[in-house]
């Protein structure tokens, strides 16, 4: 599927006190994607915080997304649930209201097996008929996807594409090379991990899932296209840009850092869902100041 390529932006998804949706901030966030023309629009992530959010809510957030995007460009949409029964009804209301894809991820309170994420993932593809992304997360979800479940999961109609975490930049080559070797042509192979994603675009994978493209799109599109038009030291030149804010990353996580981004830029002042705090005041001093090199730096 031509759509899953290219950058595909992970905004935030802003919401009250209270868990409401606050669907201007969401559009000003959508809209900026457009503006910059990203390949795709991953909305309600883990970025978007979609675990947090009831299934009203999420319809609510994919349904004014996809309004301001007026079907210019594809949105790819997380489905995750703790149920697979649950999860089918995510994907069915995706499909329903419009997305391209679905995002699924091996989302459990109990340690899952690989036969048990196969079966979650073949019913939710097989019962929704929307088109699935496997969203490997073990970070998050201390499940990792064996090449084995993958070479599985790849042969069941409508699963499409895998996005892979990144463990640096070096195995990155090696791991793309070997799932090539075990999926389908035509088999959508992409990224998270921004401090890898330069890397991983320039090795020849087909998506870039980017957190800080979701707030700052421009700097992650000319990352892209750098790599897509084979100028690597281009995109390693933007990378090296990016450096204050990869660092921040790791040290805070890249959720904490793009909510106060949102806040630095004026869009909204939404604060993470609890039990997730917000960046202590010095934090957020660190980004503003990481923002105003990058400003600095793509003015010289």
């Amino acid at each position: 599927m031509a759509f899953l390529s290219g950058l595909c932006a992970f905004p935030i998804t802003p919401t009250d006190s209270d868990g409401r949706v606050d669907t201007a901030a969401l559009r000003q966030l959508i809209a900026r994607l457009c503006t910059a023309k990203v390949d795709s629009i991953g909305l309600l992530g883990s970025t978007g915080t979609y675990m947090y959010l009831s299934r009203q809510q999420r319809r609510r957030t994919l349904s004014e997304a996809l309004d301001e995007t007026g079907g210019g460009i594809p949105v790819i949409v997380g489905v995750g649930a703790l149920r697979t029964d649950e999860a089918i009804k995510h994907a069915r209301d995706a499909k329903a209201l419009g997305a391209a894809a679905g995002l699924l991820a091996a989302v459990s309170y109990a340690p899952l097996t690989d036969d048990e994420v196969f079966e979650h993932f073949s019913s939710v593809a097989r019962r929704s008929g929307l088109p699935i992304v496997i969203y490997d997360n073990p970070g998050t979800t201390h499940f990792r996807f064996t090449p084995a479940l993958v070479a599985r999961l790849a042969q069941v109609p409508g699963i499409v594409a895998i996005k892979n975490p990144t463990d640096g930049g070096d195995a990155i080559l090696g791991h793309l090379q070997d799932q090539r070797q075990i999926v389908p042509k035509g088999f959508s192979i992409g990224y998270s991990g921004d401090w890898n994603a330069t890397q991983a675009m320039i090795a020849g994978a087909d998506t870039w899932y980017s957190v800080l493209g979701g707030i700052l799109p421009e700097p992650c599109m000319g990352i892209v296209r750098a790599a897509q038009q084979g100028d690597h030291a281009q995109g390693r030149r933007i990378d090296a840009t990016l450096a204050p804010l990869w660092e921040l990353f790791k040290t805070y996580s890249s959720l904490r850092v793009v909510y106060t981004l949102a806040e630095v830029l004026d869009i909204c002042r939404a604060a993470p869902p609890l039990p997730i705090m917000p960046l202590p005041i010095a934090a957020k001093h660190q980004v503003a100041d990481a923002l105003a090199r990058l400003r600095t730096a793509a003015v010289s």
